[in-house]
């Protein structure tokens, strides 16, 4: 059974992207499209904050993209030979002092792939068990609350569910923009090749509020009729319960169903429901298990 995933292709130490793996468990062929790109702002504001680790509490990093915008600075004074006195391997500075300094520090994130990144450039995380920004702030909320403002590098659109929550704790936060999605350039063509050599899949999986936003309008062109019976209900029934697991070769049978839509987490989930799509699955947490798991169960549920 094919299923789209609206994401970039990332692959692992064994050079496989994790989605496809753990979905191709599953009996499920997945083929991914990259629906945004990403222009990083502010990166000399955000260096000089990253260089007074003094003045903060500890860090916030809710996207892959907020740690690689670290990345960046780093690159960046490396090329101009800036204050943070890079040598062969990374910044001197950073390697021997700042990154200790933030390390003394809670670092917190969402996500596995989050902390990835994040552990990569030398620091300790923690939270990553926590699926999304609003678990990630009950987190925060239930630790002790630092008397200097947590860092939080973020995208010009962010949910404003982890700034409130912390705010109403009266824990100090200062968020700085260093990065802001625009749409992928091939996201029509590399949809119109999808259906034009695949077919429409079974399922589509949104991973952001914004990569909805910029695909939406192609795969309703695209998916035509399957589109109208999605929203004149004929699609899935929200209410319908999981049957038990079926054997992978069970999965064959399902092919004639309506197309689904999934959501990597409740924010994608909430933009759904706003256009009138139902959503047949949310991931239980922003990793490949979760989703497999997800969209295994929802492939398989009965119709109304």
């Amino acid at each position: 059974m094919k299923v789209l995933l609206l994401k970039d292709s990332k692959e692992d130490d064994c050079g496989q992207d994790p989605y496809v793996r753990e979905l191709g468990l599953y009996g499920l062929e997945a083929t991914l499209i990259p629906v945004l790109s990403f222009e990083f702002l502010s990166l000399s504001s955000f260096s000089e904050k990253l260089s007074h680790p003094e003045g903060y509490g500890g860090l916030i990093f809710t996207s892959p993209r907020a740690v690689e915008a670290v990345e960046l600075c780093l690159e960046k004074d490396n090329k101009t030979e800036g204050k943070w006195g890079w040598g062969e391997g990374g910044s001197l500075v950073w390697k021997d002092s700042l990154k200790e300094k933030w390390n003394a520090k809670s670092v917190y994130v969402v996500g596995n792939a989050t902390a990835s990144l994040v552990n990569k450039i030398g620091l300790d995380s923690e939270g990553e068990s926590c699926g999304n920004a609003e678990k990630l702030a009950e987190y925060i909320c239930s630790r002790e609350s630092p008397a200097l403002p947590l860092l939080f590098p973020c995208g010009t659109v962010k949910g404003e569910t982890l700034p409130k929550m912390l705010k109403d704790k009266g824990i100090p936060m200062e968020s700085i923009v260093v990065y802001q999605k625009i749409p992928h350039p091939g996201i029509q063509v590399n949809l119109n090749s999808y259906y034009s050599q695949q077919g429409i899949p079974a399922s589509i999986t949104f991973f952001s509020p914004s990569g909805l936003t910029y695909s939406l309008e192609h795969i309703q062109e695209l998916s035509g009729d399957h589109m109208d019976q999605i929203k004149t209900g004929h699609g899935p029934c929200p209410t319908a319960r999981p049957l038990p697991a079926r054997p992978v070769a069970a999965l064959s049978s399902l092919l004639s169903l309506p197309l689904q839509f999934a959501a990597i987490g409740p924010s994608t989930a909430r933009a759904l429901a706003t256009r009138g799509l139902p959503v047949s699955c949310m991931a239980e947490s922003p990793t490949p298990p979760a989703l497999a798991r997800g969209l295994r169960l929802a492939l398989q549920a009965p119709r109304c």
